[in-house]
């Protein structure tokens, strides 16, 4: 077996300052029922299939969300719009606020697993976990799409360069 070579180490703030020039739509994952609800801000939620409908999102399992997750085996992906940046705020606990208290603010309902869908959402994706990969500090969720529930006529809340952002309004660049 061929011996492996060292890796070359990578300065972590500078691998924080290049991901910060990825532009990525701002979601809160919702997870859990009743008293137990919780949920953390993402911007790490991608596609994985659409020929068995999936979504990939990646999770640190020292946040409180993370027992959660396991405990429930579903969650919900809900992509903000530009208006809803307070939401992507205490979902990502800037305001102190933790576990059911995130839900304030916000009407919120339910799809086909229980889990709280944001009622003006540019689109939630309710999904039942199908695939924890774990690798160093992240748990990587594959969730199986069980229901979505989609917008179109407002503008999704970005995140780039370490702020909020939101669409120029110029026409998109056709291939």
């Amino acid at each position: 077996m061929p011996e492996i070579a060292s890796r070359p180490v990578v300065d972590q703030s500078a691998f924080k300052l290049s991901m910060r020039q990825l532009a990525g739509a701002v979601s809160v994952i919702t997870v859990g029922e009743r008293e137990e609800r919780t949920g953390f801000t993402a911007t790490s939620v991608s596609s994985l299939s659409a020929e068995q409908p999936s979504v990939i999102v990646s999770l640190n399992r020292g946040s409180s969300s993370w027992p959660v997750v396991e405990r429930y085996r579903r969650f919900c992906v809900n992509v903000l719009t530009v208006d809803q940046q307070h939401i992507a705020q205490s979902f990502a606990g800037f305001d102190g606020r933790r576990g059911v208290e995130r839900y304030q603010d916000a009407q919120w309902y339910s799809l086909s697993t229980g889990t709280p869908a944001l009622r003006d959402a540019l689109t939630v994706i309710d999904c039942e976990l199908e695939t924890v990969l774990n690798h160093h500090s992240h748990a990587i969720l594959i969730g199986h799409v069980c229901a979505i529930k989609t917008r179109d006529d407002v503008e999704p809340l970005l995140y780039w360069r370490g702020g909020y952002r939101r669409l120029s309004g110029e026409a998109a660049i056709r291939p």
